[in-house]
C-alpha cells in the first residue's frame, strides 16, 4: 500500500485549510455593518471547525508515516487558497468563503482519488465527512447570500 500520493494530497489540503482558517479569522475580526453579530459568530464557528480539521489532517498524515507541512511559507506556496483583504463587506466575505469551499472540495476529491488508489479507508472516511460538512455549509451560506 503506497501512501505517498495520499500524503502529498493531504499536505495540499492541510495548506488549503490553513489559508481558509486564517481568512475566516480575518473576516471574524473585520466584519462590520448590520450583519455584524450573525456573521461574527458564524465566522468563529467556521474557523473553530477548520481548526479541528487542520489537526485531524495533520494527524492523518502522521498516521500514514508522512510529515505534515507546518510553516506559513509552505502554506502560502502550496495552497490554492489565497489571502484576502481586510476591507471586504459582508457579502464579499461570504462569497470569498464560498469560493474557498470550491477549492477545498476540489482538493478533497484529489485526496479521495489518491486514497482510493492506495485502498486507504481511514483517509476515505475523513474525506467523506469533510465533503458533507462543506456541502451543508455551502448551502447555508448560499441561502444567506441570496437574501441580501
Amino acid at each position: 500500500m503506497e501512501n505517498s500520493n495520499t500524503i502529498s494530497a493531504l499536505n495540499k489540503l492541510l495548506a488549503d485549510y490553513h489559508m481558509h482558517y486564517q481568512k475566516l479569522r480575518n473576516f471574524h475580526w473585520n466584519i462590520t455593518g448590520p450583519h455584524f453579530f450573525e456573521l461574527h459568530q458564524k465566522f468563529e464557528e467556521l474557523y473553530e471547525d477548520a481548526k479541528l480539521k487542520i489537526d485531524e489532517i495533520a494527524e492523518r498524515i502522521l498516521t500514514l508515516r508522512g510529515k505534515p507541512i507546518s510553516n506559513f511559507t509552505d502554506y502560502l506556496d502550496t495552497s490554492n487558497i489565497k489571502e484576502s483583504n481586510t476591507n471586504l463587506v459582508d457579502q464579499e466575505m461570504v462569497s470569498a468563503v464560498l469560493a474557498d469551499y470550491q477549492v477545498l472540495l476540489q482538493q478533497l476529491k484529489e485526496v479521495t482519488a489518491a486514497a482510493e488508489n492506495s485502498k486507504d479507508d481511514g483517509t476515505l472516511d475523513i474525506t467523506g465527512t469533510y465533503i458533507g460538512d462543506l456541502e451543508k455549509s455551502s448551502w447555508m451560506l448560499n441561502a444567506w447570500n441570496q437574501r441580501n
